[in-house]
């Protein structure tokens, strides 16, 4: 029993198939990820848009911030996006935020 190659003889078939839904899934995680940063930053946003004092409700929000700007960050690297600065720009990621991403031992 062989191994058939794919069109472009490069592959063998079920590697080419299994390389495609890999990428895929990280694609797939990617925007997940990008989707919970941006539902983080808004919730921080919103809140700062309705509260004037910087309380423990607040601190998670950063947090919760951070924690998702990690793993989106984390991923991006996963798909060898390397540089930060793009994320930081687009998403309008708050210092505060950038700076505590990836502490996890505060909580």
């Amino acid at each position: 029993m062989g191994l058939h190659l794919h069109r472009g003889g490069s592959r063998p078939a079920p590697l080419a198939a299994l390389e495609h839904e890999i990428a895929q899934e990280r694609a797939s995680a990617l925007g997940r990820l990008g989707r919970a940063l941006e539902s983080a930053l808004a919730a921080l946003a919103d809140y700062d848009r309705t509260n004037l004092v910087h309380d423990a409700g607040r601190r998670r929000l950063v947090h919760d911030a951070g924690d998702a700007l990690w793993c989106f960050i984390v991923q991006r690297e996963a798909c060898g996006l390397r540089d930060p600065r793009p994320v930081l720009r687009e998403y309008g990621v708050p210092a505060e935020v950038y700076a505590c991403m990836g502490a996890f031992g505060s909580r």
